[in-house]
């Protein structure tokens, strides 16, 4: 396996002592010895497209990274080493599928099975394959590792930020709203479609449904913030006020669904929403392919940090997807105590993107096997981390976009 240590271009020139693999390119017949540890790929770029090699799971002696994801709604984070990366934004997914295939050869596993009704392994085969091919990125885009120097300095270990804030709606929810409404039929999308949040999923609905050219309503609390209400009218959908909680607001939408015949968008508890939110791992996983020790991941009701932990233990079971909640709305923590979903019997309003009194059926599906601890962090804590977070990137992150950051100082 080749890896640069010296230089920090991570182009063409620190590549140049990597021999040409020795068989022929995938038009030419492929001799019948083993493929070696690494093979490339020319593209218009000016040389390397992508490097793969075998021995990726294999971690190196050095310092370690922790990642936090940092959107409005979203902060995640990832341990990793200082070794530059040989790969570059424009491979886009070609690495990913690669890094799946050799892992599904080692596990003897080319065949599809329904997740839902098999083991553990086929959950995570399952959403592997439906995250490598979601359709996100007619819409979303992806989101850069920042390093928060100061962060980083104080705690004794190097702090990434995923920067789900420069999405069109600054939420990562985008995602898994494209790729659900991008799976339905052409009778379904016709219906129109409806959702129940407070506001993230809300704004990325609106966007999907009218770069598609779906009719979207959207049902959010009555304490849902002004700007975000605004945001989803200014993109087209129709909002409708119900309720003081995201319950109440939920259950008018299905109400909704019964009179007008809408589809229910469900904001994280669908198999196609986890994918799209767990398009964020495999950015996160190809922006930094060294050592990984953790990713912290905020959670509500359980979208992204299923689709990540998913995602993250398919393909390094040795990372840690630990999870962050506020200690007024531990919905997850208190399912996995229990073994079992359980309802809250109030939640917090102050991290209002997360306020979620019961964790999904499908994401706890996920997370009761493959989420390794769920912390909570109190109010306090969630504002020094939205500091923490203006000081390295001058950028104000409402409450629920903090809680990785609070998560990772309160861990270490």
């Amino acid at each position: 396996m080749f890896r640069s240590r010296t230089s920090r271009d991570v182009g063409n020139q620190a590549l140049t002592s990597l021999p040409r693999p020795p068989y022929p390119r995938p038009h030419e017949p492929h001799p019948a010895k083993p493929r070696p540890d690494y093979y490339y790929r020319h593209s218009s770029h000016g040389g390397l497209a992508d490097v793969c090699s075998r021995r990726l799971q294999k971690t190196r002696p050095g310092g370690g990274f922790f990642s936090a994801s940092r959107a409005t709604e979203c902060s995640t984070g990832v341990r990793h080493d200082h070794y530059p990366s040989l790969y570059r934004p424009h491979c886009n997914r070609a690495l990913d599928r690669c890094l799946f295939l050799q892992r599904l050869l080692r596990n003897n596993d080319l065949q599809g099975h329904d997740a839902m009704s098999h083991g553990q392994p086929d959950l995570l085969n399952h959403y592997a394959r439906k995250i490598l091919t979601s359709r996100v990125y007619d819409v979303a885009i992806e989101t850069p590792l920042h390093g928060a120097r100061q962060l980083s300095e104080r705690l004794g270990n190097q702090v990434l930020l995923k920067r789900e804030d420069l999405q069109p709606v600054f939420s990562f929810k985008i995602r898994g709203a494209y790729n659900k409404l991008a799976q339905l039929t052409a009778e379904d999308a016709a219906r129109g479609v409806v959702t129940a949040s407070a506001g993230n999923h809300a704004q990325g609905l609106a966007l999907a449904a009218r770069e598609l050219g779906i009719k979207a309503t959207i049902v959010m609390p009555r304490t849902t913030p002004e700007i975000k209400v605004e945001g989803v009218r200014s993109r087209g959908a129709t909002v409708v006020l119900h309720g003081d909680s995201f319950p109440e607001a939920l259950a008018y939408s299905l109400k909704l669904v019964d009179e007008q015949g809408f589809v229910y968008i469900h904001p994280y508890d669908d198999p196609d929403t986890i994918a799209g939110q767990g398009t964020v791992a495999m950015e996160i996983l190809r922006q930094q392919p060294g050592q990984l020790d953790a990713i912290f991941v905020p959670v509500g009701g359980g979208g992204l940090i299923a689709g990540i932990a998913a995602y993250v233990k398919y393909l390094r079971p040795e990372i840690k997807v630990i999870g962050v909640e506020p200690d007024d709305s531990n919905c997850l923590q208190a399912a996995m105590a229990a073994g079992e979903r359980v309802v809250l019997s109030q939640v917090g309003l102050f991290a209002d993107g997360v306020a979620v009194a019961q964790i999904g059926h499908h994401t706890f599906e996920v997370c009761r096997h493959y989420v390794d601890e769920v912390i909570t962090v109190s109010t306090d804590e969630i504002c020094a981390a939205i500091k923490d977070i203006y000081d390295d990137t001058r950028s104000i992150t409402e409450p629920s976009g903090a809680l990785a950051v609070a998560g990772i100082k309160k861990y270490v």
